[in-house]
């Protein structure tokens, strides 16, 4: 074996050692409470840029969300309490988890007080833990390829139906902060994409050229840091 894939190995040992650490730590203390998701759902969006989502030892770091509120028609809240919208209208910090056109399941973070339908969609993640497994389960090698979009996302962590209603705070899926290590993040702000309504809303929030967010990436759009 010659000495550069030996160092190869031994650095991505060392990084899914870092990874492992990170996610223990997550489960133990540092999954974010539900104040954090009773909030203003646009704030959350932008917030949870740079943060840690994990499913089962498997976590990458958010690169992308869109907000959604039941006032603007592109919500699934917009029409009301139903038994597929139940959860919107539930307690913060509860995922909820639907089918897309029959084929893929979408994470959402439900956040506001209980009885305001708003949920912030998880659009786009940069793999960090568990990065082989993701390849099997997408059935594709490059890393950017893993996460970029919200049915990529779930499929390469296994997020599924069952997921809905459950906690993000101690639940199967939960969400904490990164480590900081990048920096505050700097967050592209656009127009959401994928819908036919209320499209004129610049509720989609993107980690500012990264490569792991999905396309059509939003283009001539302000720069903000939060923090």
């Amino acid at each position: 074996m010659s000495v550069g894939v030996s160092a190869g190995a031994a650095n991505r040992d060392a990084a899914d050692a870092t990874a492992a650490r990170r996610l223990s730590s997550l489960r133990s203390s540092g999954a974010y409470p539900v104040e954090f998701y009773d909030r203003p759902v646009l704030n959350v969006a932008r917030e949870l840029i740079g943060c840690v989502v994990e499913h089962e030892g498997l976590a990458g770091v958010i690169v992308e969300t869109e907000a959604y509120h039941q006032s603007e028609p592109a919500c699934h809240a917009f029409a009301g309490v139903t038994p597929r919208t139940r959860t919107l209208f539930d307690e913060p910090g509860l995922a909820y988890v639907y089918r897309s056109y029959g084929i893929h399941a979408l994470l959402n973070a439900v956040c506001e007080p209980a009885g305001v339908g708003a949920a912030v969609l998880i659009r786009a993640l940069e793999p960090l833990a568990g990065i082989e497994e993701m390849r099997v389960r997408r059935g594709r090698a490059r890393e950017e390829d893993l996460c970029s979009g919200p049915g990529k996302l779930t499929q390469a962590l296994g997020v599924e139906l069952t997921q809905n209603g459950t906690s993000l705070l101690d639940g199967p899926v939960v969400i904490g902060p990164g480590d900081g290590r990048r920096g505050q993040p700097r967050v592209v702000v656009g127009t959401r994409i994928g819908i036919t309504k209320a499209v004129d809303l610049r509720w989609r929030f993107c980690l500012a050229g990264n490569a792991h967010v999905s396309r059509p990436r939003p283009q001539g759009t302000a720069i903000i840091e939060h923090g």
